[in-house]
């Protein structure tokens, strides 16, 4: 099950922060590192701090976008440190590793963390489910990269431990949430068609797609949920 929840690290900048997230998530029991176009390439100083955690870095998912880094997974949740405009559901890393250990006994799931500086971009987040934030002293909220990912990591860990603790079994959808990249394929569709039609305006489809329709599957899960 563990194996399935992918931890995405988004234009990475220091080699270091590679090696202190692969041991944040060895420690956790998570080994699937994707990293996405990093601005600097695993060196002998993402080994160093990886300290034991070496194979992490070494079988880590290198890729161009963030697409291809969601590609096949049905659950995405992003990190995100700073009030946005965005009305996206949001949630706490307790009910983060809740959701994702449950829908990891079906599909892939992706936990995306953005750039040292500045986070994930609102395009990228509106590629996410819901976002996760972490409740931190508000006098002093700076987390580094590999602090964030050790909270989730370890709230993760958490989740997955009761399962097996209680003997629970994870019950599997009989009808599945559609994967990322075959909403993305929707999402063009109904755009395409919605345009043709004359129901948006080219110039300015922005606030209908995002905030209205790229919801749905969100709200649908929470019906169902």
């Amino acid at each position: 099950m563990l194996q399935n929840i992918r931890i995405v690290l988004v234009e990475t900048s220091h080699t270091g922060n590679m090696g202190s997230v692969a041991r944040a998530m060895k420690t956790m029991g998570l080994t699937n590192l994707w990293l996405v176009n990093p601005l600097v390439k695993p060196d002998s100083q993402a080994i160093a701090l990886a300290a034991g955690a070496s194979d992490v870095i070494g079988n880590a998912h290198i890729v161009d976008t963030l697409d291809e880094a969601l590609a096949g997974c049905s659950l995405v949740v992003g990190t995100s440190a700073r009030s946005r405009t965005l009305p996206w559901p949001m949630l706490d890393p307790r009910e983060c590793g809740l959701k994702s250990v449950a829908e990891a006994a079906n599909t892939p799931v992706a936990l995306v963390f953005g750039r040292e500086r500045v986070g994930l971009t609102n395009e990228e987040l509106q590629k996410c489910h819901y976002h996760v934030a972490i409740a931190a002293n508000p006098e002093y909220s700076s987390l580094n990269l590999a602090m964030a990912v050790q909270v989730i990591a370890y709230e993760v860990r958490m989740a997955w431990l009761a399962t097996q603790e209680n003997g629970e079994q994870v019950e599997h959808e009989e009808t599945p949430y559609p994967l990322v990249d075959d909403l993305e394929r929707f999402y063009g569709h109904l755009e395409q068609t919605l345009l043709a039609t004359g129901f948006i305006r080219e110039n300015h489809p922005g606030q209908v797609m995002n905030n209205c329709v790229v919801c749905l599957p969100v709200r649908a899960r929470k019906a169902r949920n």
